[in-house]
């Protein structure tokens, strides 16, 4: 499970690198503009919507619960300090997808009371993508809160975010957790689209492996 965070660097935008994660195979894009306005955003979701649509790729939003239904996404993911998770449901309904970022068991704990459908956990290491960083999970934060988890019954996807890279790709996901959450990893490289096919290539060996 690969979901692409869209960010920007000097070579390319936001569209720009969402196409590039979509010609590599990705099909789960969140949208992430902490600082735009809500015009510069709204026109960014249209249109990454449409691109995401044409590559039967699902599109969540970071944070907009109000965009969702406007632009037509798939759904949106919520920050420690966004609005509630079940206060979105109430507004989106039982079919739209929710995220929820947590820290720590008790993070976890919370959006499994709310309902959201998937955690993202992280960071797994220091990350300049994202301002405010919660202290670090490291390989041992993720073994600890996937323990924590299966003994509560919290059968929730867990997605590792936070510096991740196609090399740690292997120890990450031997802690336990559903998939990994990529932007620089992936926008960063060298050849974006070429990045993105190696990675999914490296999930799905992972994931068969598991399966035997």
């Amino acid at each position: 499970m690969l979901q692409f965070i869209s960010h920007h660097n000097s070579r390319y935008g936001y569209i720009e690198g969402i196409r590039m994660a979509l010609e590599g195979g990705c099909r789960w894009v969140q949208l992430r503009m902490k600082e735009a306005d809500e015009a510069t955003f709204l026109s960014t979701a249209q249109e990454a919507v449409t691109l995401c649509r044409s590559y039967h790729a699902r599109l969540i939003l970071d944070d907009r619960v109000g965009m969702v239904k406007r632009v037509g996404a798939d759904g949106v993911h919520l920050g420690r300090k966004d609005m509630p998770a079940d206060e979105a449901r109430t507004l989106l309904g039982p079919d739209l997808i929710i995220g929820g970022t947590a820290n720590t068991i008790d993070d976890v704990r919370r959006l499994h009371r709310q309902g959201v459908d998937y955690i993202g956990c992280g960071p797994y290491r220091f990350t300049t993508t994202k301002q405010r960083l919660a202290p670090v999970l490291g390989l041992e934060g993720y073994r600890a809160i996937v323990e924590a988890m299966r003994r509560e019954n919290i059968l929730l996807p867990v997605v590792a975010i936070g510096g991740i890279t196609r090399a740690d790709l292997l120890p990450v996901l031997q802690t336990g957790v559903s998939g990994v959450a990529i932007s620089g990893g992936i926008l960063d490289a060298e050849q974006p689209v070429e990045e993105t096919k190696a990675i999914l290539s490296i999930l799905s060996i992972l994931e068969q492996s598991k399966q035997q």
